[in-house]
């Protein structure tokens, strides 16, 4: 139906409002052009349809693209998430919608229909409904389940450009280019779901029967209710309200037309104007009374809906708005443009508070209110006028309250920055009569003392102090050069922040009591007693103490969002989803996730009070054990640690992970009921007996063996010969009894290798034995005449080398015994049962682990020492059976026992083959289990009970913390990180400060850092080298020294000297080698470290000086290539002029210069050659080589060809095109060497060193401790 005649209105932005505002932004893309947008209903996820074809799935509240779908052929111009399954919509211009699994990562199935380009697509709230827009002039619904299009929607005589459900009628709203909104009814289509059997009218449809020609000819179950018709070219988007009868449409015609309907007809309500050039999409707000669009003359705009006027704008330089979306749930608005997309929100939706004592000042809607964290009683304490030159999104941004005057300080960011200061009278609470407010301009105000507080003035760089009558007391320049924030800091105190650091400034004394480097402050939350400070950034929390030393600094992937101090020191946090806490020494972790951000006011105990960000105070829930146990651990409070522990308090493999990487393993045990992971840390340790209960508990071979390894490290060569036995390692077994000097026991191996049958095994103990008889017996029955006879021969056995020398005959070697001996293993030295250990005090926890293992175990302190010394018993092999040496006698051996022999009954062990009933009588040999009697184990318990307690002898001391850790835990410099083998450390921070992400070139510096940093000192003949770590500042007269820095091989003295050589070599002429002996400084310069602050000036220096000559010899070098193309060549050799070089080097480039300009004669140019020249007072040669020229082209004074060369117009040179880049224009920046690039280069790497990479943000080289002071 016709619209009617509507009001109009001019819906400009308001002057003085700010018609370009800053955008909140939360996230932004670089891609190709965005044409359709999609926020997942519960996950922080978008969905982004390119116009090259690509659908992005991105993480924006992590900033990560989760996922990439890449099937439709042309660009993708619409997509949509269901709002419960894990799926997705995709409409594109190869006429096909997708129906995709995000969870699978692929393309369900594919629908065929509309013949031309499709729009937009949506799934239906509630329905198996998927609505499509196309250039085919149609609309379709389809369900998806059924797979099958439901209905088709004709009218449109032009492209649809897009189509929408209504979020709750059965409306579809649909916009074309035949300058129309059209609303329709699908009410029709519902009733038909809902009847019996509906899914067999969907099945009838699919049949292509008369039903669907209806439907192709407009009838059927969808009709058109209201065609709006107001606009004067193709309207490109309709919206629907999401409560109220309202549309609202964007057309070609640069309009924004809002519409109401009700149930018998829609009208024109308003016209908002101000877009210059097509208006793209336009939506409402789901939360607030605006409306949002967005247009092809690249600005977004935000208009009240009740006003009908402009209340912000963004505009964009170079990038076209395509489309628009808004979260369902949360205050976030997504928009696609031309090179990608962003997400961002249109107001501040922090609230504006301060804690004093027990109490939350904080504002809510018009009203400062207080909260007694004691009583949990809200009240308003006072009214607040809105400042009337206040725009959209101006509310109160800080808060700041004097106890001593009761006032209360509000900043807002009105005008570019204003305070209002009010004084709170006593009996104020519930009064609606707002009082009069002291205003001004300031950039930031916090009060200082009980009556001054300081405001920042930006403009001038000024600190001014007022009183609370508002008057100026005092003026105090800035100690910082660019100060844009101020922070309370204690009274007559301030933290001063710059983008690159923070001082703390005394404003009495006007002078800078300390500095810290920090990236962008936001926030500072002080603990309760000013002894230490937390600086919130962006995504990091740098921890100090009051006089920002002892700092750590904590890196989020997402954004801080708050945080305060719990009464036992720990900073509690907060970020988009998770609480989380900081200790003192920087260790920190996640206490609980979060369904929406909030903002902390106090933590009490296991209570978190905070805000949400509805100004509203809440209580959150936490559980501190966690960070309590580690703040216990840390103090080493070890009765509080044991508490937790035997409360059960805390589990899971994180605790173990943390105790193990802070050198705990022994308390890591308290926590482990599982016996392997039980055994590894006990292993780790170095704590033998809870090792070995473990180890009877597993029984597997593997656990013996390391057992085993472990007790042969610490000496216990009982357990050895225990774990030897249990795993049948007969070879190590004898060997052990080799070096212990055990000759008994190595006898009876031998008879065991007899019994087995093992050959090799009998000679090897032979060999230890010295036993040549031995030898000679096993190499005669193994056939091996010749040793045997040899063997013989040569150790003096004359009737047996007879009696094999016969047998050999003609094959008896020719042996020469005058140089042999007896081959003999050497004689131990300690025949003991085990090495010496150092007499030591078990440590508290070392104790404790004995003694609940053994009470988990449910046995009594005598009970389990008679176990442990039943386990370590030795293997008993006193009674062997007399029938042992018969060679006829083949008895099984099987693996060891408990640690004693298998006792045979009175008759003797059964022969082998036969069975335990019979036998002959003859004795065995068995290790299958080794059973102690019961009178032995006792006496062996009550011994090793007596010997017990505080001063027993132990196995081995706790390691200390290995050098290398500390100093990687210490040291703040990316060299020092990588010296202590920290790689990516220090890749991590050379990325934040110098922008490097090619670590190729680095590679060697670092690894010579690393071997650098660390002695070797050989050992003794087959043992491993000893590594001593070498510490920087080391002193021989100081008898104990903490590791601090590690040593550095690379010193500002070496690149100095290096510096020279690269001089030499560039006025030699080797430009190729030159180049690599700059690049080289630039490789090695981020790996070192300078003492003071005046070499740091040095090293920065040092890297301007490399990067000049970099490009200098880059430019030559490329002359060289180009030397077919005279023109380029000329004003590459005049690029090269204008480098900064050194005197003589700048003379050379000089001539040259000179002498190809007058070979091209352009003579104008090269008499500014000549002249430069003769400024610098070369050599007489040189300068009457100049002269002469000069004087040739003053007599023609003009240039044959136009080059891109203006020796007037000061320039930088971009190395990558080899272009210049004039005083004015645009560049980006290499972030290490500054060296400047044109603006297509951006996000390439830089071939000024090829390590950092064009236009990356970074924080600056930090290269001397000084700078993180």
């Amino acid at each position: 139906m016709p619209a009617v005649a509507p009001r109009q209105r001019c819906a400009g932005p308001i002057p003085g409002r700010g018609d370009n505002s800053r955008m909140l932004t939360k996230f932004e893309t670089k891609s190709n052009r965005v044409k359709g947008l999609s926020f997942h209903p519960k996950r922080p996820w978008i969905l982004a349809s390119l116009h090259s074809g690509v659908v992005q799935l991105w993480d924006y509240r992590m900033g990560t693209l989760i996922d990439r779908f890449d099937e439709h052929d042309g660009p993708v111009r619409g997509v949509h998430f269901h709002p419960s399954q894990p799926l997705f919509v995709s409409g594109g211009d190869d006429y096909k919608i997708k129906v995709w699994n995000y969870k699978q990562r692929r393309c369900l199935f594919t629908l065929l229909g509309h013949l031309d380009y499709i729009r937009t697509v949506q799934f239906h709230h509630e329905h198996p409904w998927i609505v499509s827009a196309s250039d085919d002039q149609t609309i379709r619904i389809w369900n998806w389940q059924s797979r099958n299009c439901i209905a088709v929607l004709t009218g449109h005589n032009h492209y649809v450009m897009c189509a929408q459900f209504h979020p709750k009628e059965d409306l579809v709203a649909s916009a074309s280019l035949d300058q129309t909104v059209r609303v329709w009814d699908i009410g029709g289509l519902r009733k038909k779901t809902a009847q019996p059997g509906a899914g067999g009218d969907d099945a009838r449809m699919s049949q292509g029967g008369g039903r669907m020609n209806t439907d192709l000819f407009g009838g059927g179950d969808a009709i058109v209710k209201y065609v709006l018709e107001g606009h004067d070219r193709g309207v490109n988007w309709a919206s629907f309200h999401p409560s109220l009868p309202l549309i609202v449409s964007g057309a070609d015609d640069r309009q924004v037309k809002l519409w109401r309907m009700n149930d018998t007809k829609a009208w024109e309500v308003d016209t908002l104007r101000g877009h210059v050039n097509n208006v793209s999409c336009v939506i409402f707000h789901p939360k607030q009374d605006l409306i949002v669009s967005n247009s092809e003359d690249k600005s977004l705009r935000v208009w009240d809906m009740s006003k009908r006027i402009g209340v912000q704008t963004f505009r964009r330089e170079h990038d076209r708005f395509w489309i628009l979306t808004a979260h369902p749930e949360v205050n976030l608005l997504a928009a696609g443009h031309d090179s990608g997309m962003i997400v961002f929100k249109l107001e501040r939706e922090r609230p504006a508070f301060a804690t004093h004592g027990s109490q939350l000042y904080y504002i809510k809607e018009r009203y400062i209110r207080v909260y007694d964290f004691s009583t949990q009683r809200d009240s308003a304490l006072v009214a607040i006028r809105r400042n009337p030159s206040a725009a959209y999104n101006q509310g109160p941004r800080a808060l700041a309250f004097n106890p001593a005057e009761n006032a209360v300080l509000v900043q807002t960011d009105v005008e570019g920055g204003s305070y209002e200061l009010y004084a709170v009278p006593k009996d104020a609470a519930g009064r609606e009569v707002a009082p009069e407010a002291k205003r001004g301009f300031s950039a930031a105000a916090v009060f200082i003392a009980r009556n001054r507080f300081a405001l920042l003035d930006k403009s001038a760089n000024q600190l001014i102090i007022k009183d609370l009558s508002n008057e100026v007391t005092k003026k105090v320049t800035s100690p910082l050069p660019t100060t844009d924030n101020i922070f309370y800091a204690g009274t007559g105190m301030l933290l001063c922040r710059s983008e690159e650091k923070v001082a703390l400034f005394d404003v009495q004394q006007r002078s800078v009591v300390a500095e810290l480097a920090t990236p962008p402050i936001k926030y500072a939350v002080w603990s309760a007693d000013m002894n230490r400070v937390a600086l919130l950034s962006k995504h990091a929390i740098v921890v100090a103490d009051k006089k920002l030393g002892g700092s750590c600094t904590i890196h989020e992937t997402i954004r801080v969002k708050s945080a305060a101090w719990d009464d036992n020191g720990v900073l509690v946090y907060t970020t988009l989803n998770h609480v989380k806490y900081c200790l003192p020494n920087g260790d920190h972790g996640i206490i609980r996730t979060l369904e929406v951000p909030v903002y902390l006011t106090r933590v009490v105990g296991t209570t978190v009070f905070c805000l949400d960000r509805e100004a509203k105070p809440r209580q959150i829930q936490i559980d501190p054990s966690e960070y309590m146990f580690k703040l216990a651990l840390s103090h080493r409070k070890y009765d509080a640690v044991l508490a937790m522990i035997r409360n059960n308090q805390l589990c899971g493999q994180a605790i173990i992970a943390y105790l193990q990487e802070k050198g705990y393993p022994e308390v890591a045990l308290h926590f482990v009921r599982d016996e392997r992971i039980r055994f590894n840390l006990a292993i780790e340790c170095g704590n033998i007996e809870v090792a070995l209960q473990s180890a009877q508990e597993l029984d597997d071979k593997d656990t013996w063996y390391r057992l085993g390894v472990e007790a042969l490290r610490q000496g216990n060569h009982q357990i050895v010969e225990f774990s030897y036995q249990k795993t049948k390692n007969y070879e190590r077994l004898s060997f052990l009894y080799l070096i212990t000097g055990n000759l008994e026991r190595l006898q009876k191996m031998l008879k065991i290798a007899d019994m087995r049958g093992d050959v090799m095994g009998r000679f090897h103990n032979s060999l230890y034995l010295g036993d040549v008889a031995e030898r000679l017996r096993i190499l005669e029955e193994a056939g091996q005449t010749s040793l045997a006879y040899v063997t013989a021969a040569t150790h003096g056995l004359a009737a047996d080398a007879e009696r094999l020398g016969e047998q050999l005959g003609e094959l008896r070697p020719q042996l020469d015994t005058a140089q042999a001996r007896l081959l003999v293993p050497p004689t131990p030295i300690m025949r003991e049962d085990n090495w010496p250990l150092l007499t030591v005090s078990k440590g508290f926890f070392e104790t404790l682990a004995t003694k609940d293992s053994e009470r988990a175990k449910g046995t009594s302190g005598a009970a389990a020492a008679a176990a442990a010394a039943a386990a370590m018993e030795e293997m008993d092999l006193g009674a062997v059976g007399a029938g042992w040496g018969e060679e006829e006698d083949e008895l099984g051996i099987g693996g060891a026992g408990e640690g004693g022999p298998q006792g045979g009954s009175d008759g003797g062990d059964a022969p082998a083959g036969g069975s335990a009933d019979g036998g002959d009588g003859e004795g065995g040999w068995e290790m299958e289990d080794l059973e102690i009697p019961p009178e032995v184990a006792a006496e062996v318990a009550s011994a090793a009970a007596a010997a017990g307690g505080e001063g027993a002898a132990f196995v081995a001391p706790s390691p200390g913390i290995p050098a290398v850790q500390r100093w990687q835990s210490k040291c703040n410099l990316a060299a020092d990180q990588a010296a202590a083998g920290a790689f990516d450390t220090a890749m991590r921070l050379l990325t934040r400060q110098i922008g490097i992400v090619n670590f190729e070139p680095l590679k060697p510096y670092c690894l010579e850092l690393y071997q650098g940093s660390q002695g070797v000192l050989p050992a003794l003949p087959g043992l491993p080298a000893l590594v001593a770590p070498l510490d920087r500042g080391w002193a021989g007269d100081v008898p104990r020294q903490d590791a601090a820095a590690p040593a550095l091989v690379y010193s500002l003295g070496q690149l100095e000297e290096q510096l020279k050589r690269a001089y030499r070599t560039v006025t030699e002429g080797k430009f190729s080698e030159a180049l690599r002996l700059f690049n080289a400084l630039l490789h090695v310069i981020p790996l070192l470290v300078v003492a003071s602050r005046k070499e740091a000036e040095e090293v920065r220096e040092l890297v301007t000086i490399a990067r000049d000559y970099n490009i200098a010899l880059r430019i030559e070098l490329k002359r060289r290539e180009v030397k077919d193309d005279p023109n380029r060549t000329a004003e590459l050799a005049a690029y090269f002029t204008h480098c900064n070089l050194q005197r003589v080097h700048l003379a050379l480039s000089l001539r040259s210069a000179m002498s190809t300009f007058f070979k091209l004669k352009q003579y104008n140019t090269c008499a500014t050659f000549c002249r430069r020249l003769l400024e610098l007072q070369p050599d007489e040669k040189m300068a009457a080589q100049a002269r002469q020229v000069l004087a040739a082209c003053e007599k023609n004074p003009s240039d044959a060809e136009q080059l891109a060369y203006d020796p007037r117009n000061p320039f930088d040179i971009c190395s990558i095109t080899f272009t210049t880049i004039y005083r004015g224009n645009k560049y980006v920046e290499d972030p290490y060497t500054k060296a400047r690039f044109q603006p297509e280069c951006e996000g390439q790497l830089s071939p000024v060193g090829d390590v950092a990479q064009v236009g990356l943000s970074a924080s600056g080289l930090v290269s001397s401790p000084t700078q993180l002071r």
